[in-house]
């Protein structure tokens, strides 16, 4: 998310000494009372609706971390990492209420090229998959499975996002709306790959 300045949705603070090399503080104890920064500085409950929603997406890219975990395909890991840089930056615009985030951190910013590779990504899976006739219970290797769990608490952080007041950027929701797609195709992939039939429903 940039060297200019941290959001405060990370479990961290990045801060400077003097020589301007990085330094990481686990604890800051602002938020011993219950209640967090937002980007813009401005202090709400660790309940915040906005808070919440960063926190799914925070969930979802620890899920893709325990999927990277397992043994798969380089190609496919390598999507997922791209995926979870992405979720940052969802989670720092998510974090900024003012919208200023752009000027300041351009790489945490979504853009519709982010979402193009998505489809593309789908696209290309979906040509080395069998067909999909009926529905397919979750499961198989345990990446596959992860992944099917990544889908759902996607699923959960968009509709979180979608309730917010004022809703963010619509890209947002159209990238969480695309990736909850991608994540079922990956989770069919990676079974796929790894020779696992699908259970139908």
């Amino acid at each position: 998310m940039g060297v200019e300045r941290r959001p405060a949705r990370a479990f961290f603070v990045i801060s400077y000494n003097r020589e301007r090399s990085r330094v990481v503080k686990i604890y800051t104890r602002t938020g011993d009372t219950g209640d967090t920064a937002l980007f813009d500085n401005s202090r709400v409950s660790k309940a915040d609706p906005r808070v919440d929603a960063y926190g799914e997406v925070d969930e979802l890219n620890a899920w893709l971390g325990l999927v990277r975990a397992h043994p798969i395909d380089p190609d496919l890991a390598d999507a997922i990492v791209h995926i979870q840089r992405d979720l940052f930056a969802v989670g720092a615009q998510l974090a900024d209420p003012a919208e200023k985030l752009a000027d300041r951190v351009t790489k945490a910013f979504i853009e519709d090229a982010h979402v193009s590779r998505l489809e593309q990504l789908i696209d290309r899976l979906e040509q080395e998959l069998p067909p999909l006739t009926r529905f397919i219970l979750a499961g198989g290797s345990h990446a596959g499975s992860a992944l099917h769990v990544a889908r759902t608490v996607c699923r959960r952080a968009e509709r979180r996002i979608v309730g917010l007041a004022p809703q963010p950027d619509p890209l947002l929701i159209r990238y969480m709306n695309r990736l909850s797609d991608l994540l079922f195709v990956l989770a069919r992939a990676v079974n796929h790959r790894a020779g696992e039939p699908e259970t139908e429903w």
